[in-house]
């Protein structure tokens, strides 16, 4: 006799962890494009702050490549497949890919953007995950939140005369 799973009951109904599953995809989403751009910035900047930049994009695209699994695997504890690859990354990001190699403040402002619009995304699930009293979620949120927009904040300070 085969051995099966039980359902997940965990305390919140399915269909909401259906639609934080769903919210954290896009978060997901918003982050892989965002780690991937900042990547691509740290292997191609230029300039009198190459250095200076190089070395904090790493430090970035670091520790966005560790959020990914983070944000991910609470995907998978909700009960739902992690959204993968990239057309579907492409669907479900508010963070623009980059066009070509921009010089290296623009890459900056960018990545101002990019950590700013996965900041909405965050704050819009989680009222979805504060409604549905997902305490993990919505620490694992506030934390991407305060990275976020802490790197915001850093960069953008890089551009203020």
């Amino acid at each position: 006799m085969a051995v099966t799973a039980p359902p997940i009951d965990i305390g919140i109904p399915a269909q909401q962890r259906e639609q934080i599953a769903a919210g954290l995809g896009r978060v997901l989403a918003d982050s892989t494009v965002l780690y991937a751009k900042t990547h691509g910035f740290h292997w191609n900047v230029t300039g009198p702050m190459f250095n200076t930049l190089h070395l904090m994009f790493m430090d970035q695209y670091t520790e966005l490549w560790t959020a990914l699994d983070l944000i991910a695997e609470r995907i998978r504890a909700l009960g739902c497949p992690a959204p993968f690859g990239g057309s579907i990354y492409a669907g479900l990001s508010s963070v623009p890919e980059a066009e070509g190699v921009p010089p290296a403040l623009a890459m900056v402002r960018e990545l101002v953007e990019g950590h700013e619009a996965v900041a909405r995304t965050i704050r819009a699930v989680f009222t979805t995950a504060d409604e549905a009293n997902d305490q993990p979620t919505a620490d694992l949120l506030t934390q991407r939140l305060q990275i976020h927009e802490k790197t915001a904040w850093m960069l953008r300070s890089l551009l203020e005369a």
